[in-house]
């Protein structure tokens, strides 16, 4: 099999999301879920408030602004991904076209989740997400680059800031071994050989 991507950084026009504690039936809601794969979940992120629940008509949220169409990167608050463990969360998001997310902190289990798609999770400092805010909001044009093998966000426009991983997410992503089953699966032939060494069927 073809090795997985190293995901040194990635790079895109960036939204801010706004709100702490953004927990992932926000991000998707738990009636989308009756799917039998995670394609199509796109569609549906944050749809509850994109969407007025009584007009079904858009709202302002930030991913209905024009300024932000195609944006790829997501920068949020604190504690991003919070309540229930679904891994359609950061599915939903990867196939809504973010691939990567800046936030003051996360949830564990959103974190890891998003990890083994291969979409990195940095954390930032306050103040420095409150400029990054404010450097998108006046300019939704400008890049922002996070840059995982080396711990940085920047911009396009010349600012740049510190943010931090786990040692381990920022292994498996700049090495190309974010996938665990993947990982399973590359190394089939050896998990079996291990298994004929073993006293038991």
């Amino acid at each position: 099999m073809a090795a997985l991507e190293k995901i040194k950084q990635v790079s895109g026009r960036a939204v801010p999301v706004p709100g702490d504690d953004v927990d992932t039936d926000r991000i998707i809601p738990a009636r989308f879920m009756k799917c039998v794969t995670f394609d199509g979940l796109g569609e549906f992120a944050f749809y509850d408030v994109r969407f007025d629940p009584d007009t079904g008509e858009k709202t302002a949220h930030p991913l209905n602004d024009p300024r932000f169409d195609g944006a790829s990167i997501l920068v949020a608050g604190v504690n991003f991904g919070c309540g229930s463990s679904r891994e359609h969360a950061p599915q939903s998001l990867r196939k809504y076209g973010f691939n990567g997310v800046i936030a003051e902190s996360f949830a564990d289990i959103f974190f890891g989740n998003s990890t083994t798609i291969g979409m990195p999770c940095v954390v930032i400092g306050a103040d420095d997400n409150a400029q990054l805010r404010a450097a998108i909001e006046a300019d939704p044009t400008i890049e922002v680059t996070i840059d995982v093998e080396n711990l940085k966000v920047r911009t396009s426009t010349g600012l740049e800031f510190p943010v931090t991983m786990p040692d381990s997410a920022q292994d498996a992503l700049i090495s190309g071994r974010w996938d665990p089953i993947r990982e399973l699966l590359d190394n089939s032939k050896a998990i079996e050989a291990t298994a004929a060494t073993l006293g038991y069927a």
